[in-house]
């Protein structure tokens, strides 16, 4: 076995999978095994609540229409049918939800992911995913408006002109302008993700917005 190359590789490539299974798997497990995981309310932070506020303000009538408040039991709740909508349309087919530490990944999509990000109810099961037929969106929140998203799933090409997204009008009733309760959870979960972290001058523009309201 060890005579030809056909061998070599073999056990080679069993030795990287074990060393990756150890490496990204155990290793994190060990280190992180008392840290709690959140329920999904307590991941509704500052951020996700401002952009949960401006899907108020934006759409009113249809907000109003599906849910009663901006706070963060209607926000968990929105949270976990755009999640739910999300698995359930194989956004995850063509979307990963990590940002690896190789290829100058960090300079495309964000900072690398971090464990620690996933150990809350919204990530099981985690979409780590394998292909990018469209970007990684674990850093999406913020980086564009809520009315962007909209007009995107309504129909991706007004907006990205090459983009083989499908459109999803389902989300809607009748224009982009009128998400129903799936369209604008939609948008929540999107806007949700990476709203962890501080590098996204949206949700400071937001706040800012929504204070002098």
């Amino acid at each position: 076995m060890f005579e030809s190359k056909a061998g070599i590789f073999g056990i080679a490539g069993l030795g990287f999978f074990a060393f990756a299974f150890i490496s990204n798997a155990l290793v994190p497990i060990w280190m992180y095994k008392e840290l709690p995981e959140q329920t999904v309310e307590e991941v509704v932070n500052a951020r996700v609540l401002s952009s949960f506020g401006d899907l108020k303000q934006r759409y009113p009538e249809q907000f109003d229409k599906y849910f009663d408040a901006v706070d963060v039991d209607n926000c968990a709740e929105a949270l976990r049918l755009g999640r739910q909508v999300y698995i359930g349309e194989g956004c995850w087919h063509c979307h990963s939800q990590f940002v690896r530490p190789v290829s100058n990944e960090s300079r495309r999509f964000g900072p690398v992911s971090e464990t620690w990000e996933y150990q809350n109810a919204l990530q099981r099961p985690v979409m780590f995913g394998t292909r990018r037929v469209g970007p990684d969106l674990s850093r999406e929140g913020g980086r564009r408006g809520s009315d962007w998203h909209a007009v995107h799933f309504f129909e991706p090409k007004i907006v990205s002109t090459d983009s083989p997204m499908p459109s999803y009008p389902w989300f809607f009733e009748g224009s982009p302008d009128k998400p129903n309760k799936r369209g604008l959870a939609m948008i929540i979960y999107i806007q949700w993700l990476g709203s962890w972290l501080d590098e996204y001058p949206y949700y400071e523009q937001l706040e800012a917005d929504q204070e002098e309201l």
